[in-house]
């Protein structure tokens, strides 16, 4: 066998892709765009309690400027580099959130917010969300392994193998943050399914899973008492079902939300006029920013920017479909997927199509941890991307 006599520079430089075909334009700008609209959207929403909490109106719009370009510059570096790279540390990444996750959840790593424990800090303070470190590292992970595998995905030890990739985190994930669990959950679905040529399997898993859906409404309290659900989740499929009802407890976010999008109307009351984010709807920065938008810029505007999301998804779509081999399309596949059912997730809660689950609009919600790891996943996008164009 040959040994590599190269130095570590020029093993470095082969990794670094030159740039004969470009980024993808298209789904560069709209990111952007959607990004900067997120920007504006945070301000909007937060600029009363910025300053009655801290004393300028600009506090989070700044710190969110701040992440949103560290994110963009972290994008086009990422961008820049083979994306067959990262699956050399994907064994080592999947065992790294595994850790990560042990810790945040059983130790004092762990930084409490409203009863949750998602955040990972040293001496009390918080550096970032571990869920969202851990979305990417699943991603490059499956990839890996659905192309290492090849057609031997349907087998069942390649199912139980990916199982034993995916649910530990899932699980791990679920403990204290169970929108993200989901996500992680439809993430890895997908892009088993994709990949998959025997789609039965996968179809009865997902009438399973309605099936299980359908039955907590019925048999929350059975549900409870096994351990699958905790009291507290339970209770949301109430305040969903009724949330007037529950106006003064669960109910309250999701009532002013509401309000919120009513009173937007067609049109919206104009930027900057809404008055529901003025300490009416809790959180309309973050989970409930989508209400603000709706108040202020109408049905109208939330569905351009809903346009935009369904156009971004798309152009992820036309870049899997492009990739060079199977790692690159599931990469992208893996991307789309996490966005896609982020968004859904999202505008279904502020609209209480189902039970709130606590999970924010990609690129729009405040979130410096959520906006870098987006603009990571998209870099990688880019990076196939980038390298179908090279070889074309």
């Amino acid at each position: 066998m040959k040994k590599d006599q190269r130095s570590l520079g020029d093993k470095l430089k082969s990794w670094i892709m030159q740039d004969r075909g470009g980024y993808d334009y298209t789904l560069l700008f709209a990111i952007i765009f959607i990004a900067c609209f997120g920007l504006v959207m945070v301000y909007s929403s937060s600029s009363y309690v910025a300053y009655t909490q801290f004393g300028s109106s600009f506090y989070f719009f700044k710190r969110q400027a701040f992440f949103m370009l560290l994110g963009i510059a972290a994008m086009f570096v990422v961008s820049k580099i083979d994306y067959h790279l990262w699956l050399k540390f994907a064994v080592l990444g999947i065992l790294s959130a595994i850790v990560l996750m042990l810790l945040v959840n059983f130790t004092p790593f762990g930084i409490e917010f409203n009863g949750k424990k998602r955040w990972f800090g040293i001496a009390g303070h918080s550096l970032f969300q571990a869920a969202e470190y851990v979305k990417i590292v699943l991603i490059i992970g499956l990839a890996a392994y659905v192309n290492r595998v090849g057609k031997r995905v349907d087998k069942w030890p390649t199912i139980v193998i990916t199982a034993l990739i995916s649910i530990p985190l899932c699980l791990l994930v679920a403990m204290n943050n169970l929108s993200t669990g989901i996500i992680l959950v439809g993430i890895t679905f997908v892009m088993v399914y994709i990949a998959s040529q025997k789609k039965v399997l996968y179809i009865i898993l997902v009438v399973l899973a309605v099936v299980g859906g359908v039955s907590a409404v019925f048999l929350g309290d059975q549900f409870v008492k096994m351990g699958i659900l905790k009291p507290y989740q339970f209770e949301r499929i109430y305040v969903w079902l009724d949330p007037e009802a529950y106006a003064l407890e669960g109910g309250h976010q999701v009532i002013q939300g509401l309000y919120a999008i009513g009173s937007g109307g067609l049109f919206g009351k104009g930027l900057g006029k809404s008055l529901q984010k003025l300490g009416f709807v809790p959180e309309a920065r973050n989970d409930m920013i989508f209400s603000i938008i709706c108040e202020e810029l109408g049905v109208i505007g939330a569905l351009a920017l809903i346009a935009m999301f369904m156009f971004v998804i798309y152009r992820l779509f036309r870049a899997a479909i492009n990739a060079p081999d199977l790692v690159g399309a599931m990469i992208t596949i893996g991307v789309m997927t996490h966005i896609a059912i982020q968004v859904i997730l999202n505008v279904a809660v502020v609209t209480n199509t189902i039970p709130n689950t606590g999970v924010t609009l990609p690129f729009i919600s405040y979130g410096g941890t959520s906006v870098i790891f987006l603009f990571l996943e998209i870099g990688l996008a880019l990076s196939v991307s980038n390298l179908s164009r090279c070889k074309r």
